[in-house]
């Protein structure tokens, strides 16, 4: 995951990378309903941000059909999974807050700080 550390993508962005691997994981890939409907938004808007995706090299799609992310979107939607659960893991453990409310504040936190600081949050809870 070195790479991640390299790119610079904005944090809505990255979660849509985040859904579209969650989706993707069940075998197929996500079509951009399934994306709207877990992130809540309107399907243009979906549209507009896969367009976004699709320039940048994270994902393939054509018209009417799924959304499949490249290696460069798999690893960067997966590391982006994996950095919200760790960020959840440190709100529950060291700031002993609830599970809801570490689940939404985790989304915010995760898309916001930079790799370095999401490395020595992950350095601290190892401790």
């Amino acid at each position: 995951m070195e790479g991640i550390r390299e790119i610079s993508i904005s944090s809505t962005l990255r979660e849509y990378l985040k859904v579209i691997y969650d989706i993707s994981k069940t075998g197929t890939g996500a079509r951009t309903t399934d994306i709207a409907k877990k992130l809540g938004i309107s399907k243009p808007s979906v549209n507009r941000a896969v367009g976004t995706l699709k320039a940048k090299g994270y994902v393939t799609h054509e018209p009417y059909g799924a959304v499949l992310l490249t290696d460069k979107g798999r690893e960067l939607g997966e590391y982006s999974g994996s950095r919200n659960q760790m960020v959840k893991r440190f709100l529950i453990n060291v700031l002993k807050m609830n599970d809801v409310d570490a689940e939404r504040e985790a989304v915010q936190i995760a898309g916001c700080i930079s790799y370095v600081t999401a490395e020595k949050m992950q350095s601290y809870m190892e401790a």
